[in-house]
């Protein structure tokens, strides 16, 4: 009888040794694939990804804060979206008289609004802000209700402007987290797109025989590959603040330091972190056939890290009744990630789907046609 004991005991022995060598492998795993967020120097830091805007990190993201030039983003896109590059601005004595960073634009002198853009995100200047600023919102103070309008549709809690060019105010704030989510909206402008990656640009110079020549003032753009953006800001409160954009394998990118004493390396600690751990996923495609007869007319991008993946839901919600007006829609497909929804695409009738597309390249046919007819008939 003892050797079918000594033999169950041996047994026993060596499943806990298998149960303990798997329970610590399982450690082992879990270890390698925990993410460790970077340190910073920064009072506060966000990071975003520009696609999905999902938030990758934030430390102390909603705290409110002076942000000195950081607000020229801001200035930037409300300009863009409200004026015309082609416009000519006027510097009144008010702007030229500006105090702090400035391009040194001279009483009196008239620059395309496209032009004085460059000058404001590359070289920062204080006196483009104030004169962008009275000639898009008609004064200064017209100018920044524009910013503050445009914080509320933004939906950013903890942002509120009271000049264009981020000297010291009081009640002139944002947070690291709204300037990553007012950062990625205007990346989605291409003017805006063009300016901010732009390392050096010229420009006409009516005082002197040599045109103006502005260097970026973003460091970013010269030493972190795929950097395309965005804007540097000092002042003596704010102390060091700044926003950078990166593009790698198709997804971008934005890190936002305020306060922060080395926020060059900083940087790109937060861009490396966000590209190596959360890249840019594809989970519905365009065009992606859900059932028969229906189809997606958009894809849906989303920042995940390799273990979210498996925490991906999607949800088929068919609309009950279809109408003439509804051009084809037939409902959506939810996405959720760990029960929490993030996002959701429209689906529609494939056939709607292919007789629009049909259209669509007919009135581009017709359009081609037209300019050809138009062409000739000038010549004639």
């Amino acid at each position: 009888m003892r050797k079918p004991t000594l033999i169950r005991s041996f047994c026993l022995m060596a499943l806990s040794l298998i149960l303990a060598s798997q329970i610590e492998m399982q450690k082992v795993q879990a270890k390698e694939e925990t993410i460790v967020p970077p340190s910073t120097h920064a009072r506060a830091a966000a990071l975003i990804d520009v696609t999905s805007g999902r938030i990758l990190f934030s430390s102390h993201g909603d705290e409110e804060l002076p942000i000195a030039s950081l607000t020229k983003i801001m200035t930037a896109i409300v300009a863009i979206e409200h004026g015309k590059m082609n416009e000519i601005v006027k510097v009144s004595n008010q702007a030229y008289r500006k105090e702090g960073s400035s391009i040194y634009l001279q009483l009196g002198e008239e620059m395309s609004l496209e032009n004085m853009l460059y000058g404001l995100m590359l070289r920062s200047g204080n006196d483009a802000a104030t004169a962008i600023a009275e000639h898009v919102g008609g004064s200064e103070e017209g100018f920044v209700l524009l910013m503050n309008e445009t914080v509320e549709l933004l939906g950013l809690k903890h942002t509120r402007f009271q000049n264009p060019h981020g000297l010291d105010a009081k009640g002139h704030y944002s947070s690291a987290n709204d300037l990553a989510a007012m950062t990625a909206y205007a990346l989605h402008n291409p003017v805006f797109k063009e300016i901010v990656r732009t390392k050096a640009k010229k420009a006409p110079n009516p005082n002197d025989p040599w045109d103006y020549k502005w260097d970026n003032k973003n460091k970013m753009l010269r030493f972190y590959e795929g950097a395309d953006g965005v804007k540097t800001g000092y002042t003596k409160i704010a102390r060091r603040c700044l926003v950078s954009s990166a593009t790698r394998n198709g997804q971008q990118l934005v890190a936002v330091t305020i306060n922060d004493g080395d926020d060059w390396n900083d940087h790109a600690k937060l861009l490396d972190y966000g590209f190596e751990n959360y890249p840019l996923t594809e989970l519905i495609g365009e065009g992606q056939r859900v059932q028969s007869g229906l189809v997606t007319r958009s894809e849906f991008n989303y920042a995940l890290s390799k273990g979210e993946t498996e925490q991906i839901e999607r949800r088929l919600i068919l609309k009950k009744t279809s109408r003439l007006d509804d051009f084809g829609y037939k409902g959506k497909i939810t996405i959720s990630l760990d029960g929490k929804e993030i996002g959701s695409v429209p689906i529609y009738d494939q056939k709607a789907t292919e007789s629009l597309a049909l259209e669509q390249q007919k009135g581009s046919w017709i359009d081609s046609f037209r300019l050809i007819m138009r062409k000739l008939l000038i010549e004639v």
